[in-house]
């Protein structure tokens, strides 16, 4: 990671969830305070503040991966260790990882 980078730019991971499938989004924050969300659909959605971003998410029920408590994704039907963002180098590599079915249960 270069220093330039991180100055530039900050990614989240954000999570909703039906039973046992995980829908990802990745919120960047870019450094002049706007935002763009990737989507499970691979659209990349720009908005004007990290605020707005914030708040289309969590009206879509998605929650931040880094806050989330173990019982809270217990809640939810899985474990935190079940947990791994999509990794790629590009955003059309990400998409294909942003819709993950979890094996298991933890009954």
């Amino acid at each position: 990671m270069t220093g330039a980078m991180d100055a530039a730019q900050r990614d989240e991971w954000w999570l909703a969830s039906l039973g046992r499938i995980v829908i990802w989004a990745r919120l960047r924050v870019r450094e002049a305070g706007t935002a763009e969300v990737l989507d499970s659909d691979g659209n990349t959605l720009v908005y004007d503040s990290e605020d707005t971003a914030r708040a289309m998410l969590l009206d879509a029920e998605f929650v931040e991966l880094e806050g989330l408590a173990e019982e809270d994704a217990a809640e939810r039907g899985f474990l935190l260790d079940e947990l791994t963002p999509p990794q790629g180098d590009d955003d059309s590599v990400l998409q294909a990882g942003m819709v993950q079915t979890l094996r298991g249960g933890n009954a």
